[in-house]
């Protein structure tokens, strides 16, 4: 029950819809072309991928959409931080490679889908003024979006559409897990969407929104329930936007729990799951953080089969989220091992024994 006391909650949420490690480039990543001319090094160059630089701008810029203006960061935690959002920006232009080789694109259209939900639940007033906070524009926003739209196109296209589970493979998980399937008393069905008011480092959502402020995760919550009420999937809603690391990838799904370990749970989660009718989404808050608790269904004591309602649907969905998984880590790995990166400030703060990003090297190896 570990999620249901929310005790897997951590990191720093935002605002905005912020890049992430969505995951990664061709699995085979065999038909590369010919590497470009390596730019020009200088203090600035912060990373290079494939002859394309990173820049320290690139990375403030990332820093000031997701940091908190309220907190002030020691040095050797803003690089730490820093370096860490390097590394998804290394990922991001791998992936973008990918787009151009695959002539995937976002349409303007597209892009003013994003930016209106992103400004959503939020006035004009209090959206610009966040921006002049982290001194940003509407213009940084609207790439920011555009770039992470277009990593997760490649994614769909390269991992997600390659995805398939069989009735076979149903079939052999029931009966290699039969016993999981038979319910010594009474359990629930039930499914989360996490929202807390700090930044996580391990977020894995689809599209990388992530609050970081008190006011940034109720005005979430509240964008999320209106879309529930209005027949959104409670599994893309939790997959997009749900910022629990380890039921996000399931759609927010923490399968079966039973009625005595829903008894044990916060009064609060506890009245939510025995009292509200199944098929129905509650808020819970706690310290900051917020649960929208999902009660798929009740489910009496006995044995099932396949031939019960949700039963093969629940495995088909774990077996995908499963394979999704594996197959998103390898293309990364691949892309990762197949690409030719430098990354500058990782070398510097080695060199440096970590007290500062340091001197530019004279050339790209």
């Amino acid at each position: 029950m570990q999620s249901l006391t929310f005790s897997s909650f951590n990191g720093n949420r935002h605002l905005f819809v912020v890049l992430t490690a969505l995951g990664a480039v061709c699995l085979a990543a065999a038909c590369r072309s010919a590497p470009a001319p390596s730019p020009a090094v200088s203090a600035d160059t912060w990373a290079v991928v494939d002859g394309q630089a990173i820049t320290r701008d690139d990375v403030e810029q990332a820093f000031r959409r997701m940091g908190d203006g309220s907190q002030t960061l020691a040095e050797d935690e803003a690089l730490t931080a820093k370096l860490g959002l390097l590394d998804d920006l290394i990922v991001e232009e791998i992936l973008h490679a990918k787009a151009r080789e695959l002539k995937i694109e976002v349409s303007e259209s597209e892009l003013d889908t994003a930016y209106a939900e992103a400004k959503k639940n939020i006035t004009d007033d209090a959206f610009q003024q966040e921006l002049t906070r982290r001194n940003l524009t509407a213009a940084d926003m609207r790439d920011t979006l555009r770039r992470q739209r277009l990593s997760q196109k490649v994614i769909d296209q390269e991992v997600g559409s390659k995805i398939a589970v069989t009735d076979q493979e149903v079939t052999d998980f029931f009966n290699a897990n039969r016993a999981q399937f038979n319910f010594p008393e009474d359990a629930y069905h039930l499914a989360q969407i996490i929202v807390t008011p700090v930044r996580d480092p391990q977020l894995v959502n689809r599209t990388g929104d992530d609050a970081t402020t008190p006011q940034a995760a109720t005005a979430k919550v509240a964008m999320l329930m209106e879309r529930l009420k209005a027949g959104a999937s409670f599994r893309d809603l939790a997959m997009d936007y749900s910022e629990d690391p380890e039921s996000t990838p399931r759609g927010g799904d923490l399968g079966l729990v039973p009625l005595s370990a829903v008894k044990q749970a916060s009064p609060a989660l506890r009245d939510v799951v025995l009292k509200v009718t199944p098929g129905t989404a509650r808020v819970v808050s706690q310290g900051g953080a917020h649960s929208i608790v999902f009660v798929v269904a009740r489910e009496p004591a006995g044995q099932r089969d396949l031939s019960t309602p949700g039963v093969r649907q629940r495995i088909t969905e774990t077996l995908r989220a499963r394979k999704e998984q594996l197959l998103r880590t390898a293309y990364l790995t691949a892309a990762r091992t197949d690409a030719d990166v430098v990354n500058f400030l990782a070398r510097r703060l080695v060199e440096s024994q970590g007290k500062s990003a340091g001197p530019a090297p004279a050339a790209a190896k």
